[in-house]
């Protein structure tokens, strides 16, 4: 019995045809409070722009130079954490991106790794430019 061919749309969970397939927040940002910038051994890179209004992540953007798991991954990061305060943000792992998209393929979970390594990389520099 031959094995069924991956069907993109069909095959792949709604969240993760969301996250792969959105655009919206792919921009730089102008004076952000955090900044994150991480180069994985695949080549992609992620880089997180983080504003902050009491404790709270009120807009996060990226930009990336990567694939379409690298895009779904890294929105996801910022579907998780937007909203939630920074210590909250610290708290998301790669675990759960690749628990939130659902059909990550297992030789890209990699791409949650370098995203969430980005995202950590954007909070650390928050304590380093904001005081308290």
């Amino acid at each position: 019995m031959s094995k069924k061919p991956f069907n993109y749309w069909q095959d792949h969970s709604a969240n993760y045809l969301i996250m792969a397939n959105q655009f919206e927040k792919r921009k730089p940002m102008d004076s952000p409070d955090g900044h994150g910038k991480k180069t994985g051994d695949c080549g992609d890179s992620v880089e997180f722009f983080l504003r902050v209004n009491q404790g709270i992540l009120e807009d996060i953007c990226f930009d990336i130079d990567g694939c379409k798991n690298t895009n779904a991954c890294a929105n996801t990061v910022i579907h998780l954490a937007e909203g939630e305060t920074i210590d909250e943000a610290w708290n998301l792992t790669p675990e759960d991106v690749i628990n939130y998209l659902e059909t990550l393929p297992e030789d890209s979970r990699h791409c949650a790794e370098l995203s969430m390594g980005a995202f950590y990389l954007a909070l650390s520099s928050l304590k380093n430019n904001k005081p308290g």
